[in-house]
């Protein structure tokens, strides 16, 4: 998080050293931790918006554009995007008793994005993130949470209202390390029982966040009780809001207290499950054996007593055992005393299928077949161009534009010897005389359209053909 504040300033897009850059980190944990629930994720549209708010108390002279950028930053390097699984490694050295001195690795998430039951993208803060807002790590959250009552429930007495809100957020975020903790166990017995003790760790578990929820139920709700009479006594306006932000503080604990008592109830349950599911679950398939590698190109490199004695033993285990079958008293009786069952010579009948007539609709109304008709009823001495038949045929019908398209191109390749041997006077044909069209749906050449006029060649001028 303090690498975020050195490496600001080398964002080439934008200026981002006039932010601060922890502060903005900080603040995107804590409003991860506070928006996710046991069984669901904070969603990350709602996490950019609120985190771009804090990012313009920093600089409200900025546009709203850059706040956003600076929002997407942030997060974006808290997920360690880019890197191979999302997470980082920090080096640290530890002095033995001996004198000795050797490093470790510290491996650590801070915000992983999780997929929802709905298919979508959501975040959820790791348990190293909120060891950074509660200010310890590898802390004892039973111990941290009855100190940090006993110091909420002082401070209340007092009057110290500000400090009482802070030691309220703060065990918050134990009651949700709490929940992370056992929703962690759950995700990795769903994907190994072996790698959870149900036996002796998790029941024992379960016991202490039982007691630990009826303990909290006691203290927050006599907290909430003198929190509600100092909110409604209060006379100062300051005095009265700090109060009942306080009020809705302990009741989102006693929320998730309710949570975490559900998921506790069920625990026991959802194990049994895993355990029926992955004990009946079909085992890997092994690798096959590769017969001509592993056994017959090292069976030939050995003598024929060796290789005797190699084959004899592969074909003995892959053969396996033959079991006969045990023939059971009350299966040959019925068996015996069963009649066959009577079958047609010729098979059973055959019913007929019932097949519905549906009748193939006209790919255009038949009302643009008439209008394409009277649209090219033209004179043997009037051509016409694409473009223009296109046009008018719009402002006719809507859909006998594409007709006319289609109709076209088909003129455009037929011959003309069919309509001679029929003894047709003209026939329709569309030249392309290299004009481009201009058209808002279609594109090509503006071929012209027309009536030709089919004469017979004359004797002469068929020697004449020929002898060119």
């Amino acid at each position: 998080m303090h690498d975020l504040d050195s490496r600001k300033a080398q964002v080439q897009s934008a200026d981002f050293a006039v932010y601060q850059m922890s502060e903005l980190a900080l603040n995107a944990i804590d409003l991860v931790t506070l928006a996710m629930d046991f069984d669901a994720g904070a969603p990350p549209e709602r996490i950019l918006a609120d985190l771009a708010a804090f990012a313009a108390r920093q600089m409200p002279g900025r546009d709203d554009a850059e706040h956003s950028r600076v929002a997407r930053w942030v997060l974006e390097n808290l997920l360690n995007v880019g890197s191979a699984d999302r997470g980082f490694r920090a080096v640290y050295g530890m002095t033995t008793s001996d004198g000795s001195y050797s490093r470790y690795a510290f491996d650590f998430k801070l915000i992983e994005e999780v997929s929802g039951a709905d298919g979508g993208i959501f975040l959820r803060a790791t348990n190293e993130a909120v060891n950074v807002l509660v200010g310890a790590l590898e802390i004892d959250i039973e111990s941290a949470q009855i100190a940090a009552d006993l110091r909420l429930e002082t401070l209340i007495k007092r009057g110290r209202l500000s400090d009482a809100q802070a030691a309220a957020q703060a065990a918050r975020y134990r009651t949700i390390q709490y929940g992370e903790k056992l929703r962690q166990r759950l995700e990795a017995t769903e994907r190994d029982v072996r790698t959870v003790d149900w036996l002796h760790e998790m029941p024992q578990f379960i016991a202490e966040a039982i007691e630990h929820i009826e303990a909290r139920y006691k203290a927050e709700n006599a907290i909430l009780v003198n929190i509600t009479q100092v909110r409604d006594t209060a006379d100062i306006p300051t005095r009265k809001l700090q109060a009942a932000q306080l009020v809705e503080v302990v009741r989102d604990c006693l929320r998730r207290h309710e949570q975490l008592q559900a998921a506790l109830q069920g625990a026991g349950r959802r194990f049994r499950a895993q355990q029926d599911r992955q004990t009946f679950a079909p085992g890997s398939v092994a690798a096959s054996l590769d017969l001509h590698a592993q056994l017959l190109v090292p069976a030939l490199a050995l003598t024929v007593m060796q290789a005797d004695d190699v084959l004899a033993a592969y074909f003995g285990r892959g053969a396996g055992v033959s079991v006969p079958p045990a023939l059971r008293l009350t299966d040959l009786f019925l068996a015996l005393v069963t009649p066959p069952a009577e079958r047609e010579l010729l098979g059973g009948e055959i019913e007929e299928p019932d097949l519905d007539e549906t009748e193939e609709e006209p790919a255009f109304p038949p009302e643009c077949y008439e209008l394409l008709d009277d649209l090219l009823d033209l004179d043997v001495e009037a051509p016409r161009r694409l473009s223009g038949l296109l046009a008018e045929a719009r402002s006719l019908h809507p859909e006998l534009a594409r007709l006319v398209v289609v109709r076209v191109v088909a003129l455009a390749a037929q011959e003309i010897n069919p309509a001679m041997r029929h003894g047709a006077p003209s026939v329709f044909i569309a030249v392309d005389d290299g004009t481009p069209l201009h058209d808002p749906e279609y594109g090509g050449a503006d071929l012209i359209v027309a009536r030709a006029a089919i004469e017979p060649a004359s004797v002469d001028s068929y020697q004449e053909a020929e002898a060119a």
